[in-house]
């Protein structure tokens, strides 16, 4: 695990531009990917199979073209968004809403394997005893929207997560894109 602090050289660009960035990132894998071409694939947590194919194959397809695909690792979109960028042999990034001790869902940590040994990176503002309470993922999603380029919308439900980081993807500055509804075959 390697500790970037906010006054680094290696502390992403993209973060210092947010309001109240992280002042520092733990991050297990290539930290050198948080300043790359990327896009955040956000959406709900009990997705429909619709919304679990299409994000697998905008990741799939992004990360085929060398963009850098950012979630959270939680249930629904967001896996199956990580899936696809290392399906295609491509880079993602996780950001966790807890430290490293407590993944959450623990049922996807062995996900983190597969992220880090494909070049991606597993990243948190949070100490590794931290463990996964509910205000921490709200907290979190500043900083997936904050090192996108922009922000990719599967599916969403009312007062979710995901607005959530869409509210601050507009207060970043950042494009907004959204699947339409049956979009995709």
């Amino acid at each position: 695990m390697e500790t970037i602090y906010q006054n680094q050289k290696e502390y992403p660009e993209k973060l210092n531009k947010i309001y109240a960035p992280p002042t520092k990132l733990y991050v297990v894998g290539d930290a050198t990917i948080l300043n790359k071409p990327s896009i955040a694939i956000i959406g709900c947590r009990n997705a429909s199979e619709y919304g679990k194919r299409v994000a697998f194959k905008f990741a799939y397809e992004l990360a085929k073209k060398g963009i850098i695909v950012i979630s959270g690792l939680a249930r629904g979109i967001d896996i199956y968004s990580h899936l696809g960028a290392v399906k295609a042999n491509g880079k993602t990034i996780a950001v966790l809403g807890s430290g490293f001790n407590h993944i959450y869902p623990p049922e996807h940590k062995k996900y983190c394997v597969d992220i880090v040994e494909k070049g991606g990176a597993v990243i948190t503002e949070y100490e590794s005893s931290t463990k996964p309470v509910p205000t921490n993922f709200p907290i979190r999603n500043r900083i997936i929207s904050g090192l996108s380029d922009g922000v990719l919308v599967v599916e969403a439900k009312q007062k979710s997560g995901t607005l959530i980081t869409v509210d601050y993807a507009l207060e970043q500055g950042k494009n907004v894109f959204i699947i339409p509804r049956k979009y995709y075959k």
